[in-house]
């Protein structure tokens, strides 16, 4: 997501370039050398070396693949002429496989006979011979995760729900930067866990906590890093707030989103 989000250089929010603005609106395509493999109902359907990422503003990268490389005995033509489904056995994925975009524009004849596979409707994903979690990730993405002397104080409802003087600020490409409290800087009895776990392909499952204060229960309030990614690994048994659900001071200065 670093491209096209936040600070980032095709984001909203990005820095200033010498030679002027940039459109509202930027496509950047490149070349994705690495070997990529989708697997669905036991089979590999997909096998790549030769595939691009295009990075949009607003919008995810998309990875792209020759459809020479996509098996096509296991393509079903949908009857539009610009998409697929695959089927194996008795397993059929709907719609998955959908053509590069049409025109005459650099990016739409650099992406002829090439298509993007539904990344979600597959079973397994690799990267060369690593495991896929959640997404691919973006080479432009970094994650970076630093010691910290910051008073950083949570407050939910007027009640101080966290406050510590060794954070763990973590600096994310397009992101702003979030604090990783200790555990042990925490009011536990204030924490209530909750079913929600979230998916991030650079810090790993994100376990999430309900915040109960006050005569007030607020909903997925935080999450902690259980099971972390070698990225998030400085991060573990610390506990981030979400600063639209609750009120956060670092140093005196209120933290917005």
């Amino acid at each position: 997501m670093s491209l096209g989000f936040g600070k980032s250089p095709f984001g909203s929010g990005r820095g200033v370039f010498s030679f002027g603005s940039l459109p509202d609106h930027v496509s950047y395509l490149e070349d994705w050398p690495r070997r990529m493999r989708a697997v669905f109902a036991g089979e590999t359907v997909l096998d790549s070396r030769d595939g691009k990422v295009l990075h949009e503003t607003g919008a995810l990268p998309v990875h792209y693949f020759p459809l020479a490389a996509v098996r096509e005995e296991l393509l079903i033509p949908t009857g539009d002429g610009h998409s697929w489904s695959i089927g194996v056995g008795d397993r059929t994925a709907d719609n998955v496989v959908t053509a590069g975009p049409e025109g005459d524009d650099p990016v739409a004849v650099a992406l002829r006979h090439m298509v993007m596979i539904d990344h979600g409707a597959m079973d397994r994903w690799f990267e060369e011979d690593d495991p896929i979690y959640a997404h691919p990730r973006d080479p432009y993405h970094r994650v970076d995760i630093r010691a910290s002397s910051r008073h950083v104080v949570v407050r939910h409802r007027g009640q101080v729900a966290a406050e510590s003087h060794r954070p763990k600020p973590l600096f994310e490409t397009g992101n702003p930067i979030r604090y990783y409290l200790p555990f042990a800087d925490v009011c536990i009895d204030l924490l209530e866990l909750s079913d929600t776990v979230s998916e991030c392909p650079y810090k790993g499952d994100g376990q999430h906590w309900h915040l109960v204060g006050n005569g007030a229960r607020n909903e997925n309030a935080a999450w902690s890093l259980p099971h972390p990614l070698p990225e998030g690994l400085a991060a573990t048994e610390h506990l981030c707030f979400y600063p639209n659900k609750v009120d956060i001071e670092v140093d005196g200065e209120p933290v917005g989103e």
